[in-house]
């Protein structure tokens, strides 16, 4: 592949899980900052219960506040109908949808099992066709659960079948503990494919957990997929999995495809300055590797 389109998740998974509760005007400039950078596609809030994710409890405020363009598209994350609700309400361009690939991590994350998941996925789906939205079906923990462990294949198989069967625009999977590895990425990029059909766009959200992360982006690019999931300083995390850090930092992931000859339309030096202004404002050095090390060669 020569493209990849880049999906910016910062201002939404990238601050569900920080200690610092960014303001409404901090969250939109760094969307801001993010469409100069290139971004056109970006995660900009959750709408979930503002008591179990405190940090998402402005996304109403943070969407009316946004610069609006038909270059530029915004999602929300939702959980159930009132989720839908508040996100339409509220003019997302597109949503995603999350259905966890195991029980126990599932009913942590969202009090249901995945079957239920999957059945509340296809309501869902069906009422944003219905608003003219698209829809995402992220796959959760797809790659290992930091409660029952490894996922088996088969198991992703039958949850997958029933996503699919949902109807999604996209079709996602997510390492959201960051445990995968490249062949495996591959393997079940390549069961999604099979299932999804050739024309549902594939999307993959990494997290950097073990380092893993970059090298899961070359398999995943040259498994085909159409979108990746990447956070400006490599933030993020899920209040709901223990452990669970940073998604691959979206200057690192940027580095390397240019590098490769792959192009995503995102500039480095304002990705550099982004991620230096998000420290400052988290107090906090981010883990990603290009705020460290630098460009090269040195600009």
């Amino acid at each position: 592949m020569t493209q990849v389109e880049i999906c910016e998740v910062s201002p939404r998974d990238g601050l569900q899980n920080e200690a610092v509760l960014l303001s409404t005007a901090d969250k939109v400039e760094l969307v801001e900052r993010a469409i100069r950078a290139g971004a056109r596609r970006i995660e900009v809030a959750s709408f979930v219960n503002p008591k179990r994710v405190p940090q998402m409890a402005d996304a109403e405020e943070v969407m009316a506040a946004l610069p609006r363009s038909t270059a530029v598209r915004y999602a929300g994350l939702v959980m159930n109908a009132r989720g839908l609700e508040r996100a339409l309400a509220a003019g997302v361009d597109e949503i995603n949808i999350v259905v966890v690939a195991t029980d126990t991590f599932c009913g942590r994350n969202q009090g249901m099992t995945t079957q239920q998941a999957v059945e509340q996925a296809t309501a869902l789906v069906a009422g944003a066709r219905s608003a003219g939205v698209m829809s995402t079906v992220t796959v959760g923990a797809a790659f290992g659960c930091p409660f029952e462990g490894e996922v088996p294949i088969e198991r992703l198989r039958d949850v997958i079948a029933g996503v699919v069967d949902a109807g999604p625009d996209e079709l996602a999977l997510a390492d959201t503990i960051g445990v995968a590895v490249p062949r495996e990425i591959t393997q079940r990029l390549g069961l999604a494919r099979n299932l999804a059909g050739p024309d549902t766009p594939l999307r993959l959200h990494l997290h950097d957990t073990r380092h893993t992360a970059v090298a899961n982006a070359v398999a995943a690019v040259e498994a085909g997929v159409a979108v990746l999931d990447a956070s400006i300083g490599g933030t993020g995390g899920c209040p709901f999995a223990p452990n669970a850090t940073g998604n691959v930092a979206t200057e690192d992931l940027v580095y390397l495809l240019d590098r490769t000859g792959v192009a995503t339309g995102l500039h480095l030096r304002e990705l550099l300055d982004t991620t230096a202004w998000l420290e400052h404002k988290l107090g906090k050095a981010l883990p990603g590797a290009l705020m460290r090390a630098g460009h090269f060669p040195p600009t």
